[in-house]
This record gives structure tokens, sequence and C-alpha cells, in this order.
């Protein structure tokens, strides 16, 4: 990344007068356009949530254009001009992993759209696949069928649960982060702050700025607006140099008071990937309070011009450590 020497300067007089010792972060990946085939791989695997899709690798996505990339631009999708027979292979659909893997870090997504649909269950998160649940997970974007707002959540092994109250705008909605209880679901925080987080809405205000920051103190969620005028400069215009101290209150806060996070959190990939009706989207009961027609893979299988908003634009990820 070329870096403007006059923007670079000011931003390290502007933290000079501040403390260094807060949570100051140099730039460390900067991803965008065609870097994104070099910074992640595709991972044609069998989906590990058991959706109707059919995940494809790299040449084949670009063979079908469920992939494609322009100087400033990253799109990735679902299938939608094939209907599908019952007893054959699920929606053609990508999923990603970075090549690198972190541990305390800053990651800031510029993300224009995300996919919506019902049947879609899109997901921007973090873990160590081979170590799992071991590794932990943090879930960034994640929700299914269009239902507002965002969720983020941590799933992790035993003995690690969060606070029902702390400083966060978001609401939470589950405190333990243990996978072997209650279905897996986690410790989660909805964004209420701001429906327009996820699915329609956020596509609706073209999108805007997720991030996170971990440490082994806590985990942090932000989200901006893309309109936002308090979003911070350093975040939403990867900047050489940044600190989350001026950021303000996160929308989701993990704090480590009755979880060791060091212990639970490993090296982690950021995967970004679009499944569609599996455990949670397609759940009966999940996929009927969504309001949406017939039965989850019924759907799916007979509607692929449904799916046309099914597909995420990325301008860039940034990662900061």
């Amino acid at each position: 990344m070329k870096f403007n020497t006059v923007t670079v300067s000011f931003a390290l007089a502007s933290l000079a007068g501040s403390t260094f010792a807060g949570a100051v972060y140099t730039l460390n990946d900067n991803i965008v356009g065609e870097g994104f085939y070099s910074s992640f791989n595709f991972e044609a695997i069998a989906d590990p949530t058991n959706g109707r899709v059919t995940y494809v690798d790299q040449a084949t996505a670009q063979m079908l254009n469920l992939t494609y990339a322009t100087s400033n631009t990253f799109i990735m999708r679902a299938d939608d001009t094939t209907v599908l027979t019952s007893s054959g292979p699920g929606r053609n659909s990508v999923r990603i992993r970075s090549n690198r893997q972190y541990t305390q870090h800053v990651v800031v997504f510029d993300m224009q759209h995300m996919p919506e649909g019902c049947g879609t269950w899109p997901a921007v998160w973090e873990t160590n696949e081979s170590n799992w649940p071991a590794g932990g997970e943090v879930d960034i974007v994640e929700g299914v069928n269009n239902v507002e707002p965002n969720q983020s959540t941590l799933h992790t092994s035993p003995n690690c649960s969060m606070p029902a109250s702390t400083t966060q705008l978001g609401t939470t909605v589950s405190t333990n982060c243990d996978t072997t209880v209650n279905g897996n679901s986690g410790c989660g925080v909805q964004l209420t702050e701001d429906y327009n987080s996820f699915g329609p809405g956020f596509n609706s205000i073209n999108g805007g700025w997720y991030a996170m920051e971990r440490t082994n103190s806590y985990i942090k969620v932000w989200f901006w607006e893309r309109n936002d005028k308090s979003a911070p400069f350093d975040a939403t215009n990867g900047l050489w140099v940044i600190d989350t101290n001026s950021w303000g209150t996160p929308a989701a806060y993990f704090p480590n008071t009755q979880c060791d996070l060091a212990s639970h959190f490993d090296a982690n990939n950021i995967i970004i990937n679009l499944t569609l009706c599996g455990d949670w989207a397609g759940n009966p009961s999940v996929y009927a309070a969504s309001g949406c027609p017939s039965d989850c893979v019924s759907y799916v299988d007979n509607n692929p011009t449904a799916f046309t908003n099914a597909y995420f634009q990325f301008s860039s990820i940034n990662v900061y450590t």
C-alpha cells in the first residue's frame, strides 16, 4: 500500500500527544480488490453447518462469476441462475479463509453490501478451524433470513461467560460462550442500537464499517454507517496508525472478567462465507418466524433469482497489530 506522507505525518503528530501505552496499532495487512485472491484461499469443503450449498474452489468461482474483483472492490456471491433438484448438490456459493492468522489485533472491514434474502446466512468471523472450539470463535457479522439487527457472538470451550450488563451500545442476548451448552448459541450481543447493521437495511445505506479489536483483556466490535459523521477518521480511511481509544463505546463488548480470553483464543483466521439454510437459517421455527415462504430447502432449490442480492461487496479489509 502507498501511504500519503502528509496523512501519515498528521496521524503520527495527532497521536504524539496521547499515550502510546494505550490501544495504538499499526497497519499490517491492507487487502483490496485483486489482493483478496492472494490473501485468502477458497475452501471447497462440505458446509460444517449443513447448509444447502456447495462451496466451490477459486477457479470455479471465477469461471461462474461467483467472485470478481476490480482495482478497488471484491465481490463474492451465491449462484442465482440454477434450479436445483432435491437429490442433487446445493446451490454454489463461496467460503474464503485468510492465509494469515492473528492473535491480538484490530481488523476493519469496509463493506458496501452483504447477502440478503430468505434462506441466507452470511457471516464474517474469525476462528482456528483445526482447533475449534478450543481456539475460540468471534462472529463479527452474522444473521439469517434478513432478520435485523446484526449479532456479534463468541463461541468457546467451557468456562467462559460474559456479564449480563456491560458498557456497550448493543443488547446482550446470551452470556454463556461454551459451545456445549444452549445448542452452541454462544454469548451474543445484538446491535439493537442500529437496525441498519444487517441485511436489507445495511444495503440500503451503502453499508459501512465493521471493526473488531481482540486483546487478552477484552474483545470489542464497532459498527459505523457509511454516512456516520462520528465514525473515526483513522478507521474509515485506513490510516497507517490507529488508536481505538478514540473510537467510542463499542456496539459489543466482551471483557475477560469471567473468561480467560488468552487461554480460550489462539491464532485465528478471518473467514467470510455465505451458506443457505443450514442449522440456523434453515431451522424450521427460525425460518417460519422470519416470515419466509415455503420451507427453506425447497425455497433455495426452486427460486434462483431470489439470490440475486445474495452477495458480499468489500472495498477493503485492514488488519492492524
